[in-house]
C-alpha cells in the first residue's frame, strides 16, 4: 500500500489494518472484490496513471460543458444580431426569457444527480447533451416571444443534469486534493465559451439573410448542431466508473478504487442510496452555507456573462466591435482560473482562492458602477469576469471535498448548485434597459452578492476549522485513554463526514 500521512485520529489506511483491529465486516467498495489487490506505485507511475485518466475523461467533458455554456449564454450575443427586433421584444420580455431558463434548470438538477449512477454516466451525460443540442437548434427557428420562452424552458430542463452530474462524476474518480484542478479544467470551458461566443457571433453575423434567417437564428442553429455532434461522439468516449474502465488495466483500476476508498475515510464510504442520505444532506449546515456561497458567485458570473456584450455597447462601440471586445476578459479569466485551481489543489486549500475571486469582483463592479471613463470601465470588466469564473471551481470543489457518502455528496452538491443557480434568475433581471448606460441597479446588486459571498466564505472556513480542531482534541483524548476502536466500520461509514476521523478541507 502507499504510505499515507497519519492523522491524530482513529484513521487506518489499509484492509489488513482494519482486519487486525478486530473488524469482522469488510466493505466491497467500488467493486474492488472483482479486482486484484492494489499495487504500490511510485510517484511517477501514479502521475502517469492520473494523466491517462485525465486524457480520457477531461477533453470530452470540457467540450460538452463548453457547448452547454455557449448554448445558454449565446442569447446575449443573439440580442445584438436582431433577436429583439425580429421577435418584437419590448420592456422586460428579454429578461423574462433569460429567467425562464433557470427555473426548470434549478428544479431538475437534484433529481438528475440522483439518477446519474442508475442510468450510467456514459449514457446519461451524452443523452442530455444530444437533447439540448436539438432544442438549441430549434431555438433558431422561433418566430414569437412565447415560442422563445417555451424553448428556453426546455433548454433549462435538458441542461440541468450536466454541471452537477459531471462534478459528482469527478468525485467518484479523483481524490479530493486533486479535484479542483479537474473541475477547473472542466469549468474553464465555460470561460472559453465566453470568448468563443463573441468571436463566433462576429463571424456568424456575416451569414445574416442566408436562407431567410437573420444572424441571431444562425447562432442558435449552428451551435445547436455542433452540440448534437459532440453529444453523439461522447457515447463512444465516456466511461462509467473505475471498476468498469476498460482503458485501464485491472491493477490500475484497483489502485484508483483503493485511493478513493481511503481518500476521506478510514473504512470507505456508503455507496447505496437510503432516504436518510437525502435528509442528512438537506439538514447539513455545510450544504446551506456553501449554497449561499455558490449563489453569490454564480449571480456575479451570469450577470456579467449575459450582459457583457450589452454593457460594452454602452461604451460607444458598434455591435460587431462589442462582440470582439468580449473576448479578452474571458481569455484572462481562463488563465487565472487554471492558476487558482492548480495552486488550490497543491496547497490543499480552497477558501483563500475563493476570497480572491470575490475581491476581484469587488474591484470590477466598483469600477463599473462609478462614473469612470469608458476605457476604465472596460478595464473593470476584466476583474468582473475573472473573479467570477476563477472562483466557481473552488466553491464547488470545497463542498464536494467535505461531504462523505456518495449519495449524500451527490444530493448535497446538486442542492448547492440547483438552489444556487437561482442566482442566474436574479442576474437575468438586474440589468434593465432603462438603467443604461451606468446600470446602477445591476452593478449594485452584483456588489451585494459579493458581500454575501465574502461573508459565507469566511463563515464556512471558520466553522470547518473549529470542527477539525474539536475532532483532533477528541482523537488525542481517546488515544490517551487507550480507546482505539470506538465505532464499528459500519457505524463509521454511516456517520460519513460526521465520523471522528473525517477532517474538513479548508
Amino acid at each position: 500500500m502507499l504510505e499515507e500521512v497519519t492523522k491524530p485520529s482513529l484513521e487506518k489506511t489499509s484492509d489488513s489494518q482494519l482486519e487486525s483491529s478486530g473488524s469482522s465486516e469488510h466493505l466491497d467498495f467500488g467493486g474492488e472484490s472483482t479486482l486484484p489487490p492494489p499495487p504500490t506505485l511510485t510517484a511517477e507511475e501514479e502521475r502517469k496513471l492520473w494523466r491517462k485518466i485525465d486524457l480520457r475523461l477531461m477533453p470530452i467533458l470540457s467540450l460538452m460543458y463548453l457547448l452547454s455554456f455557449l448554448d445558454r449564454g449565446n442569447i446575449g450575443n443573439a440580442r445584438l444580431q436582431g433577436l429583439e427586433t425580429q421577435l418584437n421584444l419590448v420592456g422586460n420580455e428579454f429578461n423574462i426569457a433569460l429567467t425562464m431558463y433557470f427555473v426548470p434548470y434549478c428544479i431538475f438538477e437534484c433529481p438528475a444527480n440522483m439518477v446519474l449512477k442508475k442510468f450510467r454516466p456514459s449514457r446519461w451525460l451524452p443523452g442530455i447533451t444530444v437533447a439540448w443540442g436539438i432544442i438549441m437548434t430549434l431555438m433558431g427557428l422561433v418566430k414569437t416571444y412565447p415560442q422563445l420562452v417555451g424553448v428556453r424552458i426546455c433548454l433549462g430542463v435538458a441542461e440541468a443534469g450536466l454541471f452537477p452530474g459531471v462534478v459528482y462524476y469527478l468525485t467518484l474518480w479523483y481524490p479530493r486534493h486533486m479535484l479542483q484542478w479537474r473541475i477547473g479544467l472542466f469549468f474553464g470551458a465555460a470561460s472559453l465559451a465566453g470568448a468563443f461566443s463573441g468571436a463566433i457571433a462576429f463571424g456568424i453575423s456575416f451569414m445574416s439573410g442566408t436562407r431567410g434567417l437573420l444572424g441571431w437564428s444562425w447562432i442558435f442553429v449552428l451551435e445547436g448542431i455542433a452540440t448534437v455532434v459532440v453529444g453523439l461522439a461522447a457515447f463512444f468516449v465516456l466511461v462509467d466508473f473505475p471498476v468498469s474502465a476498460t482503458f485501464l488495466t485491472p491493477d490500475q483500476r484497483a489502485f484508483v478504487i483503493w485511493k478513493k476508498k481511503y481518500d476521506n475515510s478510514s473504512v470507505g464510504e456508503e455507496e447505496q442510496f437510503e432516504m436518510r442520505h437525502l435528509v442528512e444532506a438537506l439538514t447539513d449546515w455545510k450544504v446551506w452555507v456553501h449554497m449561499f456561497n455558490y449563489m453569490a458567485i454564480i449571480t456575479n458570473l451570469y450577470g456579467i456573462t449575459l450582459f457583457l456584450p450589452t454593457i460594452i455597447t454602452t461604451f460607444g462601440h458598434s455591435a460587431a466591435v462589442s462582440q470582439l471586445l468580449t473576448v479578452p476578459p474571458y481569455v484572462l479569466a481562463t488563465i487565472v482560473l487554471f492558476i487558482f485551481a492548480y495552486w488550490s489543489d497543491k496547497m490543499k486549500l480552497r477558501y483563500p482562492f475563493i476570497l480572491a475571486g470575490f475581491l476581484l469582483n469587488l474591484i470590477g463592479f466598483a469600477i463599473n458602477i462609478s462614473n469612470a471613463p469608458s476605457g476604465v470601465k472596460y478595464f473593470g470588466t476584466f476583474f468582473c469576469v475573472t473573479g467570477a469564473y476563477a472562483g466557481v471551481p473552488g466553491v464547488v470543489a470545497w463542498l464536494g471535498n467535505n461531504l462523505s457518502g456518495q449519495y449524500k455528496r451527490g444530493v448535497g452538491m446538486a442542492f448547492q448548485i440547483g438552489i444556487g443557480h437561482f442566482g442566474g434568475a436574479f442576474a437575468s433581471n438586474m440589468y434593465r434597459t432603462q438603467d443604461k448606460p451606468r446600470y446602477l441597479v445591476g452593478h449594485g446588486c452584483e456588489l451585494m452578492f459579493v458581500g454575501i459571498g465574502l461573508l459565507s466564505t469566511v463563515i464556512a472556513a471558520l466553522m470547518s476549522n473549529r470542527v477539525n480542531g474539536r475532532r483532533d482534541e477528541e482523537a488525542r483524548a481517546a488515544l490517551e485513554r487507550g480507546e482505539d476502536k470506538l465505532y464499528t466500520d459500519k457505524a463509521l461509514r454511516a456517520m460519513g463526514d460526521r465520523a471522528p476521523d473525517f477532517r474538513y478541507m479548508l
